[in-house]
C-alpha cells in the first residue's frame, strides 16, 4: 500500500511540475528519409551488405559441394583420407563463420561503415533538434520514431519539419 502511495505522490508531483513545462516531438525517421546524404548512405550500405552476403553463400555452397563430395565417396576413403576431408570441410566452415562475423558481428565491418556514413548525419539531426529545443525553450523533445509510445500526438507540436529545415532540408 505504501509502494502505491509513493508512486501516485510522485506522479502528481511530477504533474504539478510540468504544468510550467513546453513539450515537443520529432519523427527522426521521417527527418532522416528526408535528407538525400542519408539515402545515399543507407544505399551503400545496402549494397555492401548484399555483397558480402553473397559472398558468403557462395562459400557455403562450396562448402556443401565438399560435404556432398565427400558423403558419395565415403565408403571408398581411408580412415586418414575421411578424416582429411572432414577435417578440410570443418575448417572451411569455421572460416566462413568467422569471415560472416568479421562483416556482420556487433564490431564487424557493417557496423563500422554503417557508423562512418550515417553517425554523422545522426548527429547532425540531433545537434538540430537540441538548437530548436533551446530556441524554442522546450524541457522535452520525444521521438515518436520508435513506436507508438503515445496514443495521440498534436501535429501542432511535431517540429519535424522545422529540423529538417533548420539543417536546410527544406523550405
Amino acid at each position: 500500500m505504501k509502494k502505491y502511495i509513493a508512486v501516485f505522490t510522485l506522479i502528481i508531483a511530477g504533474t504539478l511540475v510540468s504544468w510550467g513545462q513546453k513539450y515537443a516531438f520529432v519523427d527522426t525517421e521521417y527527418i532522416l528519409n528526408n535528407i538525400p546524404s542519408y539515402k545515399a548512405a543507407q544505399d551503400k550500405l545496402n549494397n555492401i551488405s548484399k555483397q558480402w552476403e553473397k559472398e558468403i553463400q557462395d562459400k557455403y555452397a562450396e562448402i556443401d559441394k565438399l560435404y556432398k563430395a565427400y558423403q558419395n565417396e565415403a565408403v571408398l576413403l581411408t580412415p586418414d583420407m575421411k578424416k582429411k576431408r572432414e577435417n578440410e570441410i570443418i575448417t572451411k566452415e569455421k572460416a566462413v563463420r568467422d569471415l560472416q562475423k568479421q562483416y556482420f558481428g556487433p564490431e564487424g565491418e557493417l557496423f563500422k561503415k554503417r557508423e562512418e556514413l550515417v553517425k554523422p548525419i545522426q548527429d547532425e539531426v540531433y545537434a538540430a533538434v537540441k538548437q530548436l529545443a533551446v530556441d524554442g525553450n522546450y524541457a522535452v523533445i520525444f521521438d515518436i520514431a520508435s513506436g507508438p509510445m503515445f496514443l495521440y500526438t498534436n501535429p501542432r507540436y511535431d517540429l519535424s519539419d522545422q529540423v529538417l529545415k533548420k539543417m536546410g532540408y527544406k523550405e
